[in-house]
């Protein structure tokens, strides 16, 4: 059991409440998947013949591109697959990334492929310039 200090409450029984970020913030929309059991060339063919497509034309979000895990050191990933997605922060009083993915899930076909118990979402936003290298 974690001690409790005054004025301090543990992380864990904290309520996480992201504000809106400013607009036009670059993010990334990171969604981690497998595939379900016995389904790899199905839920391969899905994510690349359909699913980024109908992400893209759903959300207006920028690029999607699907990656697979390769090597890892510390922490081990938990799913093998990712789906990046490029975004832009909407005004404060729209909706977040995640609230778009909700709201425009039925224009998109749903696949059986995709472990949806196991797979999660996480949204990231630029917190400086995009350092590149110099010729």
């Amino acid at each position: 059991m974690i001690e409790k200090k005054a004025g301090h409450e543990p992380c864990y029984q904290k309520e996480t409440v992201l504000e809106h970020p400013p607009i036009g913030k670059k993010q990334f929309v990171l969604v981690l998947s497998e595939p379900a059991e016995g389904q790899e060339a199905q839920f391969d063919d899905y994510y690349e013949g359909l699913h980024l497509d109908e992400v893209l034309d759903s959300t207006q979000w920028k690029s999607a591109q699907r990656f697979k895990l390769v090597d890892e050191v510390g922490q081990p990933c938990p799913l093998p697959y990712l789906a990046l997605y490029e975004t832009t922060a909407s005004a404060a009083g729209e909706s977040t990334a995640i609230e778009i993915m909700n709201q425009t899930r039925d224009q998109r076909q749903q696949s059986k492929s995709i472990n949806k118990r196991t797979a999660a979402v996480w949204v990231f936003e630029e917190t400086g310039p995009e350092h590149l290298k110099s010729d």
